[in-house]
């Protein structure tokens, strides 16, 4: 599994090695495990889950706190010729129901989402369906109660996932930040 995530990083990332951390959140992922990867702002943590999602069959679905955010990831993944969308408040109804379509249809391969439309039931429903291979949570920390950054919609995500692969065989989850 190593050579294939090496290969993808060289082929669509323009990198010759890994980072450090990288390798062992990486191979954690590929491994189906649940893995947290606390890394430096500048660690490349996004790549964590963006090659395991280039090597699994399904879709990654990746929870982001930023709209801003969720675009900058999704226009470079799409740069890289790498099907990838977000499904966010910034759509209007029809285009987030095209971006569901596609999803439905196999079109993406990552799709980036607010924690609030995780929760959705109606989303919820729409996921069911999806092969969905892995659940990426960026900007993790949002997640704690501590600080000014912390979504109450980020509590929510586990019950989602569960609800989302209440019948099938559960996807793993990576979590990532750099301020923990």
């Amino acid at each position: 599994m190593l050579d294939k995530a090496l290969e993808i990083l060289k082929q669509y990332f323009g990198y010759s090695d890994f980072k450090p951390g990288q390798k062992e959140v990486i191979l954690s992922v590929l491994e189906k495990r649940d893995t947290i990867g606390i890394m430096p702002t500048g660690s490349g943590k996004s790549l964590c889950f963006q090659i395991p999602a280039l090597i699994f069959p399904g879709v990654t679905i990746v929870v982001s706190p930023l709209i801003a955010l969720m675009k900058d990831q999704v226009d470079n993944l799409v740069s890289k010729n790498i099907s990838a969308t977000f499904i966010n408040s910034s759509l209007s109804i029809e285009e987030s129901n095209a971006r569901i379509a596609g999803l439905s249809s196999g079109l993406y391969k990552m799709v980036y989402v607010a924690p609030e439309r995780l929760s959705n039931p109606y989303f919820i429903n729409d996921l069911k369906n999806i092969d969905i291979s892995l659940f990426a949570i960026d900007e993790a920390h949002c997640i704690s109660e501590w600080g000014h950054d912390f979504r109450p919609s980020y509590t929510k995500i586990r019950t989602s996932i569960d609800r989302i692969c209440e019948c099938k065989i559960k996807s793993p989850i990576v979590t990532l930040t750099a301020t923990a």
